[in-house]
């Protein structure tokens, strides 16, 4: 494998014209080329809206399982609690694998790390609709869990060095629009493919798209290391000292380079804060679609399809405020992005508590997009927050470390939720026993907004520590 780590010399003299166009090196062994410095996005937008297929894909897959398990259930047979074990088993065998997942990302090329791990999960998805027996179905799952979030490094450290800081919200903004499109697309097809075709054909035709987005994954070219923030300073003026070589943590153990990674307290703050994000809002969501059918007598086609279709145009409307807001004072108001994504992240927990307590279709539903609009405007600032605040060579094991714990809090909300569920069942509780257990998880969303506003005063610090010299 070629090893991108360490960029090419930038050719002497580079500097910027009046247009703000400068000659410099943007891909490994290619000679420099013009790029215009005053453009947002100076290499295009197609490598974010790539990552953004990649991940819309990923969530599909994961939650095709979300709009289906009904069906699924009464086919195999099995409880509440081994339903919610499903996507617990799934994200743990996943964070396993992220540590070395974000060191190799800091090591070899990206775009081809991506393409391989989208392949894998459109075979398993495959494997998932010829299961002849729920251990088998288990399995198959467990091992999609295990590739599910490797994407995760290797292309946020990726979409860090195609843009520079000011739009990194936007560019962040397209692959968390993906990933949060591919939520409620994959309980929409989930209940749909279910009721007209059977459970297995909703895991056969998830395939085709994945092997679709394993080849356009192959048309994003690598960028050197640390391009987003060279172009940033080549923006702000000519560069007194030529950086020809990125240091790099080499010489540190794999826990070492994480312990040394979570003394940046900003980092450490939003991966707790999204943990629990994550804890909360993965148990109440798996169940969403369950929870619809059970309490206003819908099926589960017209249940998952209702909460999908809802939750999607909330996505919409949050990534592009929430991304848009959160770049335009980007280095003019300290803490800008944390203090934005902690108002988006209030107005979901506020809401998604509504959706649980408040009786009737058009309230729930109502209540479940503004959630969607809180946690979709939260997520792409607290993303670029991370990469603001992680040197360029170590983003991959950056952001192996951020989603190796925010997967492990979201493992354990849907099986929580399950057997929480089953254990108020068991007792003389006269309702629906999913309710208690979805606002068991609530105030766990309350807790990252505080974690948020502790954090929110180092953010400017950390970043000018990350940013070289």
């Amino acid at each position: 494998m070629t090893d991108t780590s360490h960029p090419a010399p930038e050719p002497s003299g580079s500097s910027a014209t009046t247009s703000g166009i400068v000659e410099t090196t943007v891909y490994p062994k290619r000679p420099a080329r013009a790029v215009d410095l005053a453009k947002a996005a100076p290499l295009g937008w197609w490598p974010a809206a790539a990552i953004a297929l990649v991940a819309f894909i990923d969530r599909v897959e994961i939650n095709l399982i979300a709009g289906a398990l009904p069906a699924i259930q009464d086919h195999f047979g099995f409880s509440d609690t081994a339903a919610g074990a499903i996507p617990t088993a799934a994200s743990i065998a996943g964070a396993l694998l992220l540590l070395p997942a974000g060191r190799l990302a800091d090591r070899a090329p990206r775009v081809a790390t991506i393409a391989v791990v989208v392949l894998v999960w459109s075979c398993c998805s495959i494997l998932s609709g010829l299961a002849t027996s729920f251990v088998m179905f288990f399995l198959v799952r467990v091992l999609i869990g295990a590739a599910g979030q490797l994407y995760n490094p290797p292309a946020s450290s990726l979409l860090a060095d195609c843009y520079p800081a000011r739009s990194r919200g936007k560019a962040y903004g397209f692959e968390r629009a993906g990933y949060y499109l591919g939520l409620p697309t994959g309980v929409i097809l989930g209940g749909a493919l279910a009721e007209a075709l059977g459970w297995r054909a909703v895991f056969f035709v998830a395939a085709v798209p994945g092997l679709l987005v394993a080849v356009l994954v192959l048309t994003v070219r690598e960028p050197l290391r640390g391009l987003g923030d060279r172009l940033d300073r080549l923006r702000a003026g000519p560069e007194t000292r030529q950086t020809d070589e990125i240091p790099s943590a080499r010489g540190e153990s794999l826990f070492g380079e994480a312990r040394s990674l979570l003394r940046v307290r900003t980092l450490t703050g939003i991966i707790i804060g999204q943990a629990l994000l994550s804890l909360g809002i993965a148990g109440v969501f798996y169940w969403l679609p369950t929870f619809l059918e059970r309490t206003e007598n819908l099926d589960y086609d017209a249940a998952s399809g209702l909460a999908g279709a809802v939750g999607g145009t909330g996505i919409v409307i949050g990534i592009v405020v929430g991304s848009r807001l959160g770049d335009r004072f980007h280095g003019i108001r300290p803490g800008w992005r944390v203090t934005v994504a902690t108002g988006f992240l209030l107005l979901g927990a506020l809401t998604l508590t509504g959706a649980v307590l408040l009786p009737g279709v058009a309230v729930r539903v109502s209540m479940i997009a503004l959630a969607c609009v809180g946690f979709a405007g939260a997520i792409p600032n607290l993303t670029a927050a991370s990469a603001d605040v992680v040197p360029a060579e170590r983003r991959g094991m950056g952001f192996a470390l951020l989603t190796f714990l925010v997967t492990l809090g979201g493992a354990l909300g849907p099986f929580f939720v399950g057997v929480t569920s089953d254990l108020v069942g068991s007792t003389a509780y006269g309702g629906e026993p999913l309710a208690p257990a979805m606002l068991a998880l609530v105030p766990a969303i309350f807790v990252a907004v505080a974690v948020l506003l502790r954090i929110r005063a180092r953010y400017e610090d950390d970043a000018r520590t990350a940013r070289p010299t």
